[in-house]
């Protein structure tokens, strides 16, 4: 890859690390060190040298008018304007194509066993990089799906590294119901993305029970030296087998026949909801569907969506709980 497009990636990478507010003020080494770890692999100076990352330092400065200070007090770099972000300023015609180039490369490995999960993720960069153009004069004709970071995405790898080490993790934890940052110290089992957000699975000693918590309600994250805990038997890809989203609850999972009219049937046939679906029958009233499947909120939900337009035939305790949350909206609308 051409000098002028590494120095661009570098860019990138002291920008996020500058920025990253739990790890503030980074020092001239530890910009060279992530520069070259996400460049070569390596950390030892080979690559990439201080004077290196000096001039990628001025140039940010001079080209992109980054506000870049550097604090003596706490030995290392700042953004002056604490809202200045590289990621603000337009993508150059040489990032365009350093991008163009990696999706080209990785387009081809698409149908691998290692990228085929990601096989959507990877068409709909290859589609906003093939119909090119300005951001501006493009959203005149076309308009892509806009997923919202949430944030919590950078706290990826050190949970990784919890993870494959088999050690604890503590980190503060805010809850959506208490709406109070507590500690949290946890046995860290496995990372899973929903609705593009990021959820760890962990199993909370102190409760003597596994525990979802949200990456974005994290903060402070950090690696202990002790042992991680695991539950006896647990397998990620059994325990939520017969679940939707991240919530799987203990217990049976129940054979789940629904109703969907016409219309309602040719978006489930398209868009399956759930791996376990299956064609029951189809006959002039509409389709019947089956899954088997473990009662969550996520499964009431994803059903609720489709209105009137399906009827939940059993199990009684699935219809139950769908009466009471239509009960609530008539209430809640005077009907």
């Amino acid at each position: 890859m051409p000098h002028i497009k590494n120095a661009l990636i570098r860019f990138r990478i002291i920008d996020k690390m500058i920025r990253n507010k739990y790890k503030s003020y980074p020092s001239k080494k530890e910009l060279r060190e992530a520069c070259e770890e996400s460049l070569y692999g390596s950390i030892d100076g080979v690559h990439i040298c201080n004077s290196t990352i000096e001039k990628d330092l001025f140039n940010m400065k001079m080209d992109h008018d980054a506000p870049i200070k550097y604090s003596k007090k706490n030995g290392g770099y700042y953004y002056e304007d604490s809202t200045y972000s590289i990621n603000d300023i337009p993508l150059s015609e040489d990032e365009l194509s350093s991008i163009k180039y990696a999706v080209d490369t990785l387009h081809q490995f698409k149908e691998t066993p290692f990228f085929k999960e990601f096989g959507n993720a990877i068409d709909k960069i290859v589609d906003r990089i093939s119909v090119g153009g300005a951001q501006n004069e493009m959203s005149k004709y076309i308009q892509f799906e806009a997923a919202t970071s949430v944030g919590g995405n950078e706290f990826l790898p050190v949970l990784l590294e919890a993870i494959q080490r088999k050690k604890k993790v503590w980190f503060i934890y805010t809850s959506f119901i208490k709406g109070q940052g507590k500690p949290r110290k946890v046995s860290p089992l496995f990372l899973k993305e929903y609705r593009n957000r990021w959820y760890l699975i962990s199993y909370d000693p102190s409760q003597k029970d596994i525990r979802t918590y949200a990456l974005d309600r994290m903060e402070d994250p950090k690696i202990l030296e002790d042992e991680q805990i695991t539950p006896q038997g647990f397998d990620a890809e059994v325990y939520f087998k017969n679940a939707m989203g991240i919530t799987s609850y203990k217990g049976e999972a129940k054979k789940i026949i629904i109703q969907a009219d016409e219309i309602a049937s040719k978006y489930i046939k398209s868009q399956p909801i759930h791996h376990s679906q299956e064609i029951m029958k189809e006959s002039k009233e509409g389709t019947y569907f089956t899954f088997k499947l473990l009662l969550s909120e996520e499964l009431i939900r994803t059903l609720l969506s489709y209105g009137g337009e399906i009827e939940v035939i059993e199990p009684e305790d699935l219809k139950k709980a769908l009466k009471e949350r239509i009960s609530s909206m008539k209430k809640r609308y005077n009907l």
